[in-house]
């Protein structure tokens, strides 16, 4: 998200406020949970492949390695070198999987090299793309395309239909396409119109993994946008951004919405579940999550650029380096200006498990 938007940001989006009136604040969780699980598993199901479709919060390396996340310091932490993960570690992903007792799925981009890799799903998410085509990373597909590698590849055979009855899909939506609609001069009064769209085809991708054969998917909830370092850098990290959160609650009442709606019309009334990341990175950044302490103050990025136009990972024409990290990733939540650290979604996905694992 570019800076010159922030302010335009912070300013828009208290026009969707009279929108969320009926929702009993922001702090709390807002979506409801299926509570039929029996132990291990998502409520009781208990996958055998994972097949992730989105963006750079599930992205296990398939961009080009022009892109961030192969450059130091990604990876710092875990594999201790960059390999396409937009944290110094392990990301959404690669807890799920683990969770799963699966091995994390294979990259799409690397499914030639690593082919036996693939008997464990399959990972179509590319950092930086939306559920339309995104400024943020022009050219890559989007995840309507995803969608049709999938298909691709189950029409090669390479996986069969029994095998996805027993498949679980994590989905997520983390905000390229409200930077992009920003970024293109989208208007404070056309937001929730643009909001209902992003949400409706998020709906019809979710719809058409499950026609596809995958048993249940899983969909990521909207993160509190202004708790996002690019944004709380103007409060020098001391405080999140509400006027920008409620875009997300926005976001995230009209998905809870086409779920529910989408549960309703299918034969399995669970087979689409939201997994909450604007009230787990909440509870997290409001110290409300006790597993872990971060560093003060926790909005702060680990990596970040030492001045306007420079990120994490960023070099000078001179290539000198024109970012600064912390000593420590493992104690700091945020990895850059958008992503968790490993210890941060270690901790999310703690939060996460302790919600579908309730009886």
């Amino acid at each position: 998200m570019e800076e010159q938007n922030l302010i335009f940001l912070f300013s828009c989006f208290f026009f969707l406020l009279p929108l969320l009136s009926d929702i009993q604040g922001v702090q709390g969780s807002y979506f409801g949970h299926d509570h039929r699980h029996g132990g291990g598993g998502v409520y009781g199901f208990h996958p055998k492949k994972l097949f992730v479709f989105g963006d750079s919060y599930a992205d296990t390396g398939n961009l080009p390695k022009s892109f961030a996340d192969w450059q130091v310091p990604y990876g710092i932490t875990f594999p201790g070198k960059p390999d396409g993960h937009f944290s110094d570690g392990r990301v959404l992903t690669e807890f799920l999987a683990k969770y799963l007792g699966l091995k994390s799925p294979v990259p799409y981009a690397m499914r030639k090299n690593k082919p036996k890799l693939a008997r464990y799903g399959m990972n179509f998410a590319y950092g930086g793309t939306g559920v339309f085509n995104t400024t943020v990373a022009p050219g890559e597909p989007n995840m309507t395309a995803q969608i049709d590698f999938f298909q691709e590849l189950l029409k090669e055979s390479a996986c069969r239909k029994s095998q996805l009855e027993s498949s679980l899909s994590l989905v997520t939506v983390s905000g390229n396409d409200y930077s992009t609609y920003l970024a293109e001069g989208g208007s404070a009064q056309g937001a929730p119109t643009f909001v209902a769209r992003v949400v409706n085809q998020t709906a019809v991708n979710l719809k058409r993994i499950h026609d596809l054969g995958v048993r249940k998917v899983a969909v990521a909830a909207i993160e509190p946008l202004g708790c996002l370092p690019k944004v709380t850098f103007v409060s020098s990290f001391q405080t999140c951004n509400e006027t920008s959160n409620s875009l997300a609650i926005l976001h995230n009442k009209l998905l809870q919405q086409a779920v529910a709606e989408l549960n309703s019309e299918c034969k399995d009334s669970g087979a689409f579940i939201i997994l909450d990341l604007y009230d787990a990175f909440y509870s997290v950044l409001n110290h409300k999550e006790a597993t872990v302490k971060f560093e003060s103050p926790i909005l702060k990025p680990c990596c970040f650029g030492t001045s306007i136009g420079y990120d994490c990972g960023s070099l000078n024409a001179k290539g000198e380096k024109m970012y600064t990290l912390c000593d420590n990733p493992n104690a700091t939540f945020f990895w850059d200006s958008f992503h968790p650290t490993q210890a941060g979604w270690r901790v999310v996905f703690f939060y996460l498990k302790s919600k579908f694992e309730k009886s």
